[in-house]
């Protein structure tokens, strides 16, 4: 494996940068504007623009929907982020954020064929991140929510939705739930266990942890306690936001109001969706053929290695060097392509429930300790998620086709 800095953090000097080929990659940049119609003669000009593209814009005036077959809307989505919570970063700013934003274009493109346009915003109040992204909207299909600060990600997404209609999806929710839900999946069935067996714990109460978690209750898990900084999230602290205190309320049977550790002792899941750390004696005290999902990039909780070693049954991570790789890669293409085949006005609960079963059941023969997610370049995940995902939208009414 050609060498790189370890450390995404570090501030790299000119010579660094001369080396590391990571910088040598992105150099111009990692997409580009292409066309699919030739421009080679006066009479494709005249088609292509004026004064043939008038007929068109005439023609989507009197017929709004027809833009869906005379534009690129119904394969392109926005990739929108005010770079307040990039990767492992932090709140970094809108033009640091571009590389990781053209990275998502390009997934999209090679693995679901959408085309994406990364789109980074100087704004961070919420209201006039929603109103700016509300005005973006009619050029493009859908909108992939990146890298928005929790709780307010929550209330953008949400808000963002309600005033259009075409798919919303903040995808650090989303993207993660529907993975970590399949691989779930795939590990009880591995384990002869179902979903409604498991006690969780999850460490994290940010966007992903909290779209996990929700999700994973959805789909019926047995009981789930949620661990932020200062412990267990319940019904009797007084410091929880808005989105904490409705789960507190929906989460919790076992009424665990001490630390993560507490929680963990006979744990059948635990689920690392933040920077703390979790120690190997605390992973020991998880009850027999555990799951340890610790998916904090690039440093997990616990190192893979570790979690096997403490008795985890089936170990995953964010990671690419280890097995079961918990990307989101493995769930947003196929969701989008899915939603924007049938002009779903949005993504239902329904939605990506059926975008979870159908990853899992990709696996298929496969399924092992080191293979209870499939892989991202797995040709059949995209399709067989997508295939679903339409399905689900009609079932659910929200399907225009």
């Amino acid at each position: 494996m050609t060498a790189f800095l370890e450390d995404p953090t570090v501030v790299t000097t000119p010579s660094d940068r001369d080396t590391d080929p990571a910088f040598a990659l992105h150099r111009g940049g990692k997409i580009e504007v292409g066309l699919t119609v030739p421009l080679t003669s006066r009479e494709d000009l005249s088609l292509a623009y004026t004064p043939g593209v008038a007929r068109i814009c005439t023609a989507i005036a009197q017929d709004p929907d027809l833009v869906y077959d005379y534009t690129w809307m119904s394969r392109t989505v926005a990739v929108v982020t005010d770079g307040t919570a990039v990767l492992g970063l932090g709140d970094i700013g809108a033009k640091a954020a571009l590389p990781v934003m053209e990275g998502k274009a390009m997934l999209f493109k090679h693995f679901g064929n959408i085309d994406a346009v990364p789109i980074c915003l100087v704004v961070t109040d919420t209201d006039e991140l929603i109103e700016t992204i509300v005005r973006l909207a009619p050029a493009f299909g859908g909108i992939n929510l990146e890298d928005i600060s929790a709780p307010r990600c929550f209330e953008v997404e949400r808000r963002v939705q309600e005033r259009l209609s075409i798919p919303v999806f903040h995808d650090d929710q989303h993207g993660t739930a529907i993975v970590v839900l399949a691989a779930l999946r795939n590990a009880a069935t591995l384990t002869g266990r179902t979903l409604g067996d498991l006690r969780v714990v999850v460490s994290g109460a940010g966007a992903a942890g909290i779209a996990v978690s929700k999700m994973i209750l959805e789909a019926g898990i047995g009981d789930l306690a949620v661990a932020d900084s200062k412990g267990i999230v319940h019904v009797d602290r007084t410091d929880l936001n808005d989105e904490k205190r409705m789960f507190a309320d929906i989460s919790n049977k076992a009424a665990f109001t001490g630390s993560l550790v507490d929680a963990l002792g006979g744990a059948d899941v635990f689920l690392g969706l933040s920077s703390g750390k979790v120690a190997f004696e605390a992973v020991q005290s998880m009850a027999p053929d555990a799951f340890v999902f610790s998916m904090a990039n690039p440093d997990p909780e616990i190192h893979p290695d570790d979690a096997r070693r403490a008795g985890a049954r089936v170990v995953a991570t964010g990671r690419s060097d280890f097995p079961n790789q918990i990307n989101n890669v493995l769930a947003f293409p196929g969701v989008f392509k899915g939603a924007m085949e049938v002009r779903a006005t949005r993504i239902t609960e329904g939605m990506k429930q059926a975008a979870a079963v159908a990853l899992a059941s990709v696996v298929g023969d496969d399924l092992s300790e080191e293979c209870v997610i499939p892989s991202v370049f797995d040709a059949r995940v995209a399709p067989a998620v997508a295939a679903a995902v339409a399905e689900a939208a009609r079932r659910d009414g929200v399907a225009r086709l």
